[in-house]
């Protein structure tokens, strides 16, 4: 097993009121009218099927229990993608040589939870300002991304990126990279469905559960039954 290290945590404020805010990296939070818009969209009812969405946001082991809690999210799957190598193992992508970054896959139905929301949820999750790094996790692997399915996943991402940069959101500019999502390999079983079956572990109680609670915090109106 790899030793993990905390990521800057990133913070909105209650979504429930549609004041949305973000944290900078000195820990003020500003307030963000992007935020707003992400958070409350017109769902396409036209999009009846179960729908992808792929996203890079340091540990894949944090991601993942952040977006399971939110409702209308049917499966997450920790993996890599964006590299060159076929097959990687996380040995191989842990030593940054392999162009992959850890993802989080997410299969969620529209009709309960938007694209929008889940790109509102992306960027409250990490620290989208650091360039090849969250915290203390450094290298590519770690990398800031986004990954699109279509070219409305693709608008929507870019849109929202220069409305952030455009109102100085995060104190610094969001350097999340946008790119056209390529082979998804699955990582190793041990990896998948982390916090949940290692919840005692010393990272998962210290780095991912303060993440976890001021996720669902932020996501209040949002969590799945029993979150």
């Amino acid at each position: 097993m790899y030793s993990r290290h905390s990521g800057l945590i990133v913070a909105l404020c209650s979504l429930l009121s549609f004041s949305a805010c973000a944290q900078n990296k000195s820990g003020n939070f500003v307030h963000s009218k992007t935020f707003n818009q992400m958070t409350s969209p017109a769902l396409d009812a036209t999009n009846a099927s179960l729908q992808q969405a792929t996203f890079g946001a340091g540990c894949f082991w944090c991601t993942e229990a952040q977006f399971q809690q939110l409702k209308g999210v049917k499966k997450v799957e920790s993996g890599y993608m964006g590299g060159t190598v076929a097959n990687p193992t996380y040995k191989q992508v842990c030593s940054g040589t392999t162009g992959h970054a850890e993802v989080s896959r997410i299969t969620y139905d529209p009709k309960e939870i938007s694209y929008d929301e889940l790109l509102a949820a992306f960027w409250t999750a990490h620290d989208p300002t650091q360039l090849n790094r969250q915290g203390n996790d450094v290298g590519t692997q770690y990398r800031s991304v986004i990954f699109y399915y279509n070219d409305a996943q693709r608008q929507k991402a870019e849109h929202y990126k220069k409305l952030l940069n455009d109102e100085h959101a995060f104190g610094g500019p969001v350097v999340t990279e946008i790119a056209p999502a390529g082979a998804f390999y699955k990582a190793e079983d041990y990896h998948q469905n982390y916090y949940n079956e290692n919840g005692e572990q010393p990272y998962c109680q210290f780095v991912i559960r303060p993440k976890l609670d001021k996720f669902r915090k932020v996501f209040a109106g949002k969590l799945k039954d029993g979150k």
